[in-house]
């Protein structure tokens, strides 16, 4: 198998060249790698999106992209945030805090197995940056909630529970949600 180098930045953190083969999966490169094992392998047809990560793209907006059925080599010399990269660290690199969306999680109780968890935490990250630069209406804000996670699978039915957790991180963040008319 040919072998390919790459280098990217993973929650703020240079990373590479390593190299490796040009068939490896970015979730194996991430566990294998780099022992960043919060990515969760779900269902490797990249249709739970429990694997998703967030990559920043050229003009600095975020979106997701699935970990499983993407090679690394997709995500060279890409910005990319884990699910171990979203909370606050100090100078040890120790976690000092967890990000608003992490936070309404475990208020909400929103997981119950926490598998689909990470998927969750990046694809809620992703509306919430989205929404800063466009703003939804009141009464679009459900129905923009479960455009950005319905096709998040969670084996244990806690959609309730994170939607309810992200409704509550959008209306609480000034500027997301914009006055009618």
């Amino acid at each position: 198998m040919a072998r390919i180098p790459v280098s990217m930045t993973i929650n703020g953190q240079p990373v590479g060249p390593y190299q490796v083969s040009e068939y490896t999966s970015m979730l194996d490169f991430l566990h294998e790698y780099l022992n960043l094992t919060g990515t969760k392998f779900g269902c490797g047809i990249g249709v739970c999106r429990a694997c998703e990560v967030v990559v920043e793209r050229g003009d600095g907006s975020l979106e997701t992209v699935r970990t499983c059925i993407n090679n690394v080599g997709r995500f060279n010399s890409k910005k990319i945030t884990t699910v171990e990269g979203h909370g606050k660290r100090n100078a040890e690199g120790e976690l000092e805090t967890l990000s608003p969306v992490q936070q309404a999680f475990l208020r909400h109780f929103s997981f119950q197995c926490g598998w689909c968890t990470p998927g969750f935490v990046n694809a809620a990250t992703v509306l919430i940056d989205r929404l800063k630069r466009e703003p939804v209406t009141a009464a679009r804000l459900e129905d923009t909630i479960s455009e950005a996670l319905g096709q998040h699978v969670c084996r244990c039915t806690g959609y309730v529970r994170y939607y309810r957790a992200v409704k509550e991180v959008i209306e609480s963040t000034p500027g997301l949600v914009k006055s009618e008319g």
